[in-house]
């Protein structure tokens, strides 16, 4: 059963969500908080698999709330909720780490869309590996297990940050286009959301200790893609 933590201040908020979802799916948990203190607090007992965060909460914060959840788990999806549609907000909360935005006000439909996706990716993330190894210069992807290492040190990496790595890695020396890259990760309603991309490839880099003026692994195309350098050992 797929349980989904609602982190908002506004009741009338959380229970449109709720409504919407128990339709859709009715076998779904839903699970509430009114600030964000409450939200890092129901996230430890219920271990949920989905967190809606609005932004801006009494107690602590949608942004520190996240910050918290991701400190402790880096695989569950995190959609923020915001009244504003800025590109500037949209970074804030992916620097956060968070997996998606959604504005106020909303289609309920849209949302329920989102977290679908979300769920999806999750559920890729945890069962698609392929037979195969990438190693170079110290870095070590393993399909398989989907372990990461870097100088034989344990390289934490979000579902997305290693959903990226292993689309670059698994087709090393070839430009992977923006577009396909957001399409394969996000979904195809995401294939102009470049900011999305570039906010995570900078996440995968510093994990990496990649330099994108002088990299090792991660080549940036310009107004193209990107590259994997490295061809399997």
């Amino acid at each position: 059963m797929v349980k989904i933590l609602i982190a908002d201040d506004e009741p009338d908020v959380v229970e449109v969500i709720s409504v919407g979802l128990r339709m859709n799916s009715p076998d779904w948990e839903i699970i509430s908080a009114e600030d964000g203190q409450m939200a890092v607090e129901l996230f430890r007992k219920e271990n949920p698999d989905l967190v809606i965060l609005d932004m801006n909460m009494p107690r602590l914060g949608g942004l520190e709330a996240c910050r918290s959840i991701r400190r402790e788990n880096i695989d569950v999806p995190i959609i923020f909720l915001t009244v504003r549609d800025d590109e500037i907000e949209k970074v804030r909360g992916l620097e956060a780490g968070a997996d998606d935005y959604i504005t106020k006000p909303f289609s309920p439909l849209e949302l329920m869309a989102r977290i679908r996706a979300q769920l999806r990716r999750t559920m890729r993330s945890k069962t698609t590996a392929i037979k195969n190894m990438v190693e170079y210069q110290g870095l070590k992807i393993d399909f398989v297990t989907k372990n990461v290492t870097l100088d034989n040190q344990q390289v934490r990496l979000t579902s997305i940050e290693y959903n990226l790595l292993y689309l670059l890695a698994s087709n090393p020396g070839q430009v992977v286009s923006h577009e396909y890259l957001l399409t394969k990760v996000w979904g195809p309603q995401y294939q102009d959301a470049l900011e999305y991309l570039k906010v995570h490839i900078r996440h995968l880099r510093e994990k990496l200790g990649d330099d994108a003026q002088n990299p090792r692994f991660i080549y940036t195309e310009r107004s193209k893609g990107y590259r994997f350098t490295a061809l399997p050992e």
